[in-house]
């Protein structure tokens, strides 16, 4: 059993390891976000089983999913778990890790590019700068509204902290912009959303707390959580 990283989703970001163990597998079990193009190092053989999730509705239920990888397993085959970014990032993959060690499964994790690091790199911007951010905080837009340790988690979240990367936080989107505000950022705070990163869809809206967002060379005053769900 292996659990892979494939990347923020260019192929190209796929490391050495993970494409080596992909062309000897016998069954992938695939996330929403991993390339088409990434599947196609698998040999012929290989039969794919999604798993995929998106708000709202998931192919298949977490325990179901860890149930599916021990029992494929245990059938002699080699299993490539194959998740987007890095499988312990926001990925679950430590849910999966669990399962298997409570069934006696031997198994690998090949760490992932992640795409809290990637996409900011591939659009331009540094996450650390050493005039500007000594850190950053990587946050998930859901947990960060929906979890019971929302307080928690929004109490280190503060003027000083650095640079603060979102999730999956497009739905969410308007909510963590007042909370960000009310932590203590102020209103000319840059900030970007990048949609579909490192892919050939990428797109990057700039602007800042209060709302001026600049897209294709002009300046306009629009909702950023309207902007950026189009």
């Amino acid at each position: 059993m292996y659990l892979v990283g494939a990347g923020p989703g260019h192929p190209g970001l796929l490391t050495v390891r993970a494409k080596a163990l992909l062309a000897k597998a016998d069954v992938v079990v695939v996330d929403r976000l991993v390339s088409p193009r990434i599947l196609g190092f698998a040999p012929s053989h290989a039969r794919f089983i999604y798993v995929g999730k998106a708000s709202g509705h998931h192919a298949m239920e977490q325990e179901c999913i860890n149930a599916l990888l021990v029992e494929t397993a245990r059938q002699g085959n080699v299993v490539v778990r194959l998740k987007g970014g890095d499988p312990f990032v926001f990925g679950r993959g430590g849910e999966e890790a669990s399962a298997c060690c409570d069934a006696d499964i031997s198994f690998e994790v090949v760490p992932g590019v992640t795409s809290a690091v990637a996409v900011p790199a591939y659009a331009g911007i540094p996450l650390t700068y050493r005039t500007r951010a000594s850190s950053f905080s990587v946050l998930t837009g859901h947990m960060s509204i929906s979890q019971s340790r929302e307080k928690t988690e929004w109490g280190h979240v503060r003027s000083e902290t650095g640079t603060l990367v979102f999730l999956m936080g497009v739905e969410n989107l308007e909510i963590i912009i007042a909370r960000i505000r009310q932590s203590g950022r102020t209103d000319d705070t840059s900030v970007a959303c990048v949609h579909w990163g490192t892919s050939a869809s990428q797109m990057t809206i700039t602007g800042t707390l209060c709302l001026s967002i600049a897209s294709d060379g002009r300046t306009r005053t629009v909702q950023i959580s309207t902007r950026c769900k189009e």
